[in-house]
């Protein structure tokens, strides 16, 4: 066994086998998998292979569809095959939310280029005569979904890597990792010590104690997961054709063919975590005991709506764990925190997102960053507050709701409370509906005495209606108040604190006592931040920004990092609130003895504020007057006190993220994670506008940003009112320009300041111009847009800068 290389992955099933190939695919030959006994061993060999493209989260679709079309390249490749049936696949609705979903999604594979389809019961019947149609409304048919050998996969992956040159090691269990001082790794063996730049930790069941090893906690667990194989029946072997794919929502359940009979796995409520306190070390190629009680109603739910199976005998029971993240999916790319380690385990759907997952970690390793947006699978969507406590319960629910509808504005309710505020007690007996970013706990909108504390989930304008209206008006008309605490916060500090910020931000850093708005751009110029900076003396600044990409973003800055400068994530160690409306700098003032008339917008400065000593910023993202007051959690329900008790009288009233969301919506202020996200770059969504081209600089993607100043990209982010009904925009609605799918929406919702329904859309920079008429796919219907190029809300600043 060699005993250095440059690239060790841990772990010998199909993820593992993937991110192997995909390396030496994109050109490092120099690489190196371990597996402590076969290739497949673990969740691999057992899976039931099944493939498909849906997925709520656009971009985790099309890695799905390029993971799928992969399957063929393997076979030229290596002359193996991978056992492929391509035989399409409906996803059944058994009502109207469940239809609205699949509808929705239709719509996002428009301008992906996945040809799915809505069909009717009378097509599905045709499609899957197996099935009872009754109660059922319409379904999603997919002609890529299909199934394939596992085992037979996985060897081509591992074949293709062989030859690139990768080597692959087998019966070599991993004891230790060690990181020596120059960041490379020391891997040891049952069977020798080897020297690796990198690692990776695809070890699958064992990705917990792999990554104890190197002092990490990976937020993944183990789920019992059954499937049952049938004897042959007739009304499948006498078929012309192999049978599609069925997915039965409301039966937890999907079903297949296999053979000359059929295949039928569940996601049942009564589901059981695996190996709570570890994987043990001998498992591998065992099964778990059948356990029909635990699906009891699952199967007598699945006679009903497949009749065929109460007439087949049961051939064969396979029973099995295979890991989940707390949201179900992936754990990929570099584990903050440490150099050269990373993580491609918790891919519970392998098959179906293996081929994606190696893809993107090869071109996240290689080339410093990945050709989209994956934050949905990044493993630094999880911060260090993270336990075991908190990930088996959500992993629980997320099994559970495997095929559950998925809503937009739906708030999951596992392992709540997690984390609050010191305000947590003081707004819930408000009437604070909760959300939750980042495991904290952040008010939705306050309900009134006669409303619910809880928000249904729909598809279409929700019971926070009127409540965001409230609040939105409260805000217009007088002033408004709440948290900062969901900013992601930071201090840099230093003698080289400045000349390190021009660099990692491309806009321009602030004279001491004012703040700056810039982006933050990979090497390649996309935007991966979207940061306030605020300059409280030439060696020490304060930023700013979403709270939930802390971790992401710390990692960036660790990854570049400057002698002489210290950077603190101080997301949780600061604190405060922000009031913002026409009243609100009176408020403010008769709270403090300093002169706030003279702060000019993005002016900052420390002042106390009641008994507390703040630093407060004047600028808002509710477009408004505003100011943000930044405090010690210690003193924060003092500086509520003092706030609640000046302002009230003046009519401040507490605001939450639906009203702050459709505030926003009023300015076109773009959104982090819809309208600014490594998927575009600052010229596309328009934040060239706060890029510093005159600074001597060189800021990472400096070169990307000049490009585009040079030539314009093809695309441009713009804002449509659209004559909507009921439901408003979300994100990735097809936007149609004379009857062909010319972009997407990014954003939306209701603006209840101007009462307009208010999107925001990548269209065509040629075609980019005032009053531009475009149709927005919105639940299967096509309503008109308009597109507009005056903020509906203080279109000349003069209310927010005044």
């Amino acid at each position: 066994m060699q005993n250095t290389t440059r690239v060790c992955v841990i772990g010998g099933g199909v993820v593992g086998c993937s991110v192997l190939y995909h390396l030496t695919k994109l050109g490092w030959s120099d690489v190196m998998l371990v597996e402590r006994s076969e290739l497949t061993s673990g969740s691999t060999w057992h899976a039931a292979g099944g493939f498909h493209t849906l997925n709520g989260d656009t971009n985790m679709a099309a890695l799905q569809g390029y993971t799928i079309k992969l399957y063929r390249e393997l076979e030229e490749i290596t002359g193996m095959s991978c056992g492929l049936h391509h035989v399409g696949g409906v996803t059944l609705a058994d009502n109207k939310d469940r239809f609205d979903m699949l509808v929705a999604e239709r719509a996002k594979h428009r301008y992906m280029g996945l040809e799915t389809e809505i069909v009717g019961p009378e097509e599905i019947a045709k499609i899957a005569p197996i099935t009872n149609l009754d109660g059922i409304v319409g379904g999603l048919y997919d002609p890529l979904d299909g199934h394939l050998d596992p085992s037979g996969t996985t060897h081509a992956y591992a074949k293709a890597a062989r030859m690139g040159g990768a080597t692959i090691e087998t019966h070599v269990k991993v004891e230790a990792t060690t990181q020596r001082p120059d960041g490379t790794w020391d891997v040891v063996t049952n069977k020798g010590t080897i020297h690796a730049e990198h690692v990776v930790n695809a070890a699958g069941l064992w990705a917990r104690e792999v990554g104890a090893m190197a002092g990490v906690y990976l937020p993944l667990h183990p789920m019992e997961h059954q499937y049952l194989v049938t004897e042959e029946t007739p009304e499948i072997y006498e078929r012309d054709t192999e049978h599609p794919h069925v997915m039965d929502p409301a039966g937890e359940s999907y079903l297949r063919q296999e053979g000359r009979g059929l295949c039928i796995g569940f996601y049942e409520q009564p589901c059981r975590p695996w190996a709570v306190d570890g994987t043990p070390w001998d498992f591998g190629h065992e099964l778990l005991p059948d356990d029909f009680d635990k699906i009891e109603d699952s199967i007598a739910f699945a006679f009903k709506r497949f009749p065929v199976l109460e007439r087949a005998g049961v051939k064969s029971v396979i029973h099995g764990p295979f890991t989940f993240a707390p949201d179900g999916n992936p754990l990929v790319g570099p584990v903050p925190g440490l150099r050269n380690y990373w993580s491609a385990c918790g891919v519970m759907a392998g098959f179906s997102q293996g081929g994606g997952v190696g893809l993107m970690l090869a071109q996240w390793m290689i080339e410093g960053e990945t050709e989209r947006d994956t934050f949905a699978m990044d493993v630094s969507r999880f911060g260090d507050w993270i336990t075991p406590g908190y990930t088996r319960p959500k992993v629980i629910e997320n099994y559970q709701r495997r095929f559950s509808v998925s809503y937009p504005n739906e708030e999951l309710p596992a392992a709540r409370p997690h984390r609050t505020t010191p305000m947590y007690d003081i707004f819930t007996n408000m009437g604070a509906v909760w959300g939750q970013q980042f495991g904290l706990e952040v008010a939705n909108y306050f309900a009134q005495d006669d409303e619910p504390i809880f928000e249904t989930p729909s598809f279409r304008r929700s019971d926070a209606f009127e409540a965001t209206a409230r609040e939105v008006a409260a805000v217009r008309n007088a002033a408004g108040i709440n948290e900062v605490q969901n900013f992601g916060k930071f201090r840099v500090s230093g003698d080289g604190a400045r000349t390190w910020l021009d660099r990692i931000m491309a806009g321009r850093i602030p004279a001491p006592g004012r703040l700056s708005l810039t982006p933050m751009l990979s090497h390649k110029g996309r935007l991966i931040g979207d940061f306030t900076v605020s300059c409280a003396t030439e060696s020490e600044f304060y930023l700013t920004a979403s709270y939930g990409s802390q971790s992401y973003h710390k990692r960036w800055f660790d990854q570049n990092a400057a002698d002489g400068v210290r950077v603190e994530n101080i997301s949780d160690a600061v604190t405060g609130f922000q009031i913002a409306g026409p009243l609100s700098r009176e408020i403010l003032q008769s709270c403090t003895r300093t002169d706030v008339s003279s702060m000019r917008f993005m002016d900052v400065r420390d002042m106390t504020v009641g008994q507390v000593a703040c630093r407060v910023q004047r600028v808002s993202y509710t477009g408004d007057l505003g100011f943000e007051i930044y405090c010690d959690p210690m003193d924060q329900r003092q500086l509520w006190h003092t706030l609640w008790s000046k302002g009230q009288p003046k009519g401040l009233t507490p605001f939450g993220m639906r009203a702050m969301m459709s505030l926003r919506l009023d300015k076109f202020f773009g959104s982090w994670l819809s309208e600014f996200s490594p998927d575009y770059t600052a010229a596309e969504t328009g934040m060239d506008r706060f890029i510093s081209f005159k600074k001597s600089a060189d800021f990472i993607g400096r070169n990307a940003a000049e490009a585009e100043r040079t030539t314009p990209p093809a695309r441009q982010l713009c804002a449509f009112e659209v004559d909507a009904t009921d439901a408003d925009v979300t994100a990735y609605e097809p936007v149609f320009i004379n009857g062909e799918v010319k972009g997407f929406c990014t954003s939306g919702g209701y603006a209840h300041h101007s009462g307009k329904s208010i999107a925001m859309a990548l269209i065509p920079r040629e075609l980019a111009q005032e009053g531009l008429k475009v149709e927005v796919e919105i639940l299967g219907q096509l309503r008109p847009a308009t597109l507009i190029t005056t903020p509906p809300f203080d279109a000349d600043g003069a209310r927010m800068r005044g």
